[in-house]
């Protein structure tokens, strides 16, 4: 068994194996490295190629997974099978999402509270899955082009992802065969690619402005004594390069004939030319199907000018946020790719009114970043002090006996989460809060801490109670966990002391474990997650008969019932793609008769009033 020597104290390697940087990108994703030769950060190119990956995935008709470049093709011949964008979609559910899925060709699940799935063929993907599969192409051009085996990366996340998105980032590393040793935010990554922060003298204010494919985050950061700090970051999820391409695209079908000659995707390719050329020229002529369409910059300005207010706007608002002016602003840096644009840059010029910082190629600014912070986890540069961390995941028990992370691995302490849980049964008055360690998907084979039982709860029906636990846990390694019923005030908390009988073999043999079972926990977790969400939905569905029976037909009471049969019985048959299709069956079929039986409620109860 290979071993993997960890200082607890520092999160640092104490071998010297590559760990390299990744930048998991909504449009593009690349992986970096520090050169062992010139010591420089470099971004890793296969056969000479371009060091950018395309985000985009494809299933053959084998079922064969295309990733990159090659799948980019079937955005045109088959995009219900290609998938594009699916880091929009991590940590999401249905309704986050719903208003800004436009244009797409694939099918994404309208389970509206539920985490987004997406359905290709006869099969059902999570963004983490198809996530996965994106780490896995980088891994494996990364092994190619170095010619040696690579399990452990940093990867980078915008600022404003939040704790689910950011497990959602780590579980598809795991899925890939990566071990994610640290996530970082992209700003930070920007910044020590430019090489702030290195100097631990250095004091300075910067503003990263972050226009990628598909987001746009505006993040202020303070640097202080080798210490980076966000003040604020704003920005928009569902604004990038992806928006000029449709602001392009709409200017084409309001002015130019026959256009309905060319496809979508077709239309979406040229716009996407169109802006890389006028970042060079004037102007811009192509023809597809016999049809001439052109760009001129003068007119790329007047589409880009709502898009560039509204990032100007986020820009205002992470200021005010910091509570700083653009005076204290000491440098803007451009990242992603739609920033190279001269409007872009002389627009951002103007509002902050400074020159703005793009030496580094904004394409590759933040998969250059990780891999110095890569390069200062393996014990290369020290010039950075690392702060204390925790050495394993810390989480709760849920349903299904899974862990749920509220305090990864390698956050640095001392740290604070909270997350919000409900009860699954009606009337239940209390909850066991069961606390774990370790890197498993399933709470069997991790290390469990403490345990005790949250009392006093009051009687409501099962989803209605919200019980808030949270994690603190202080410089020394002492960790405080709370739990606390919102409604009705009733609260308990208990101290978990340090564990000084977790050695470092301990932590060495619990990380092996992790890697050497991912895909099997990943697919376990898959497969508990819909087998949960099963059982409730059956329980959901038999209350809301039993309770509304007289208002339904016997054909709609015949049919759900032989819907629950085949859900219930896809449960004994352990196959995830199978209970999340009779899920999807049994809801297509329940929604009309729910939503008829609602409005005749709404009726109801407003007979007789004026509204």
């Amino acid at each position: 068994m290979a071993k993997i020597a960890i200082n607890i104290a520092t999160g640092s390697l104490q071998q010297n194996e590559i760990i390299v940087g990744i930048d998991l990108g909504t449009t593009n994703s690349l992986v970096a490295i520090i050169h062992p030769e010139s010591k420089q950060p470099t971004a890793l190119k296969e056969h000479g190629q371009s060091s950018l990956v395309p985000s985009i995935i494809h299933f053959g008709d084998t079922n064969e997974i295309i990733v990159g470049e090659a799948a980019k093709s079937f955005l045109i011949s088959n995009p219900e099978n290609t998938i594009f964008s699916s880091k929009r979609l991590m940590g999401k559910t249905y309704n986050d999402v719903k208003n800004g899925i436009k244009n797409i060709g694939y099918k994404i699940i309208d389970e509206e509270d539920k985490l987004v799935k997406v359905k290709v063929k006869d099969k059902f993907y999570s963004a983490t899955e198809l996530s996965s599969f994106i780490l896995k192409e980088l891994k494996t051009t990364a092994e190619h082009t170095l010619k040696t085996a690579v399990n452990k990366a940093v990867v980078t996340v915008p600022a404003y992802f939040n704790d689910a998105q950011r497990q959602a980032t780590r579980d598809a590393g795991r899925l890939a065969g990566l071990d994610i040793l640290r996530i970082i935010n992209e700003p930070t990554a920007a910044s020590l690619a430019y090489g702030f922060g290195l100097d631990k003298k250095q004091e300075k204010t910067i503003a990263v402005y972050d226009l990628g494919g598909g987001t746009f985050d505006i993040s202020i950061l303070k640097i202080e004594n080798g210490v980076f700090e966000v003040l604020s970051t704003n920005g928009n999820t569902f604004l990038g390069g992806d928006d000029i391409d449709n602001a392009i695209i709409n200017y084409w079908i309001e002015k130019v004939n026959e256009i309905n000659k060319i496809s979508n995707q077709q239309l979406r390719i040229a716009a996407e030319n169109a802006k890389k050329a006028l970042s060079k020229e004037d102007d811009f002529a192509t023809e597809i199907s016999t049809v001439k369409i052109t760009l001129s910059q003068n007119e790329l300005q007047k589409l880009l000018a709502p898009i560039i207010e509204q990032t100007i706007a986020c820009c205002k608002n992470a200021l005010k946020d910091a509570a700083l002016t653009i005076n204290d602003i000491d440098e803007i840096i451009m990242v992603g790719g739609s920033t190279k644009s001269p409007i872009i840059k002389k627009a951002i010029t103007q509002f902050f009114g400074k020159a703005i910082n793009d030496t580094v190629n904004p394409d590759e600014v933040v998969a250059l970043g990780a891999a110095i912070q890569a390069d200062i986890l393996s014990g290369n540069t020290r010039d950075i002090l690392l702060l204390d961390i925790t050495p394993l995941s810390l989480g709760l028990q849920m349903a299904g006996g899974l862990m749920d992370v509220l305090l990864p691995r390698n956050t640095k302490i001392p740290a604070k989460a909270t997350r919000q849980y409900t009860t699954q049964k009606d009337g239940q008055s209390g909850m066991i809060i069961s606390v774990y360690q370790g890197e498993r998907d399933l709470v069997k084979d991790n290390r469990k801490l403490d345990e005790f039982i949250l009392k006093g709860i009051p009687n409501m029906p099962a989803g209605f109670a919200k019980v808030e636990i949270g994690f603190l846990i202080n410089a020394d390694g002492v960790l405080n966990v709370s739990a606390k019923e919102l409604r009705s005030g009733v609260a308990q908390e208990i101290t978990v002391k340090p564990q000084q009988n977790l050695l470092d073999a301990d932590v060495e043999k619990m990380l092996q474990q992790s890697i050497e079972n991912a895909k099997n926990d990943i697919a376990i977790r898959a497969l508990v997650e819909a087998q949960t969400e099963a059982e409730q939905l059956l329980q959901t569905t038999e209350k809301f008969i039993q309770k509304n029976i007289a208002l339904l037909t016997q054909q709609e009471i015949l049919d759900t019932t032989k819907a629950m049969q085949a859900l219930q019985f896809s449960l004994s048959l352990a196959d995830k793609n199978l209970t999340q299709s009779k899920i999807e069956e049994l809801n297509q079929l329940s929604k009309p008769y729910a939503e008829r039986i609602m409005d005749n409620a709404i009726a109801f109860s407003l007979k007789g009033k004026e509204v």
